[in-house]
């Protein structure tokens, strides 16, 4: 039996007001054959959390480029293990300086990628990491 389509969160936590680099991704997903659903702009981490659990999701991947990351980012992992959900990886990226990826790691982050990625290293290091969920 094949595996089915991966369904991709795309989100934007806080308050940037920046989303390019967000659709960007969001479409290269889709280009990859991904399923993806883009939350737009200012989303809180309770409605990334919700939408992920009601739209059942894969993984979640937020986009952030306001600084906020290392709150932002650690809350949507928690809330999501608050709220059953802690299965549901979480990667993103955005403008995060080195020094705080080792932190954002150890609070649950599966991954983060800088500015300079490829959309070819993210397809395939979401293709190598990430499995349909159960």
């Amino acid at each position: 039996m094949a595996e089915r389509t991966l369904r991709l969160l795309v989100a934007k936590p806080g308050l940037d007001g920046h989303d390019r680099g967000a659709k960007i991704v969001a479409r290269a997903f889709r280009d990859a054959g991904f399923e993806v659903i883009y939350t737009g702009l200012r989303q809180t981490p309770e409605q990334i959390v919700n939408t992920a659990i009601q739209e059942d999701v894969d993984a979640v991947t937020l986009s952030i480029l306001s600084g906020a990351h290392n709150t932002l980012f650690p809350r949507v992992v928690d809330l999501l293990r608050e709220k059953g959900a802690g299965d549901i990886p979480v990667f993103g990226g955005g403008i995060i300086p080195e020094d705080d990826i080792p932190g954002l790691k150890q609070a649950g982050v599966m991954e983060i990628f800088t500015p300079g990625t490829s959309t070819e290293a993210i397809i395939q290091w979401v293709k190598e990491n990430i499995r349909p969920h159960a």
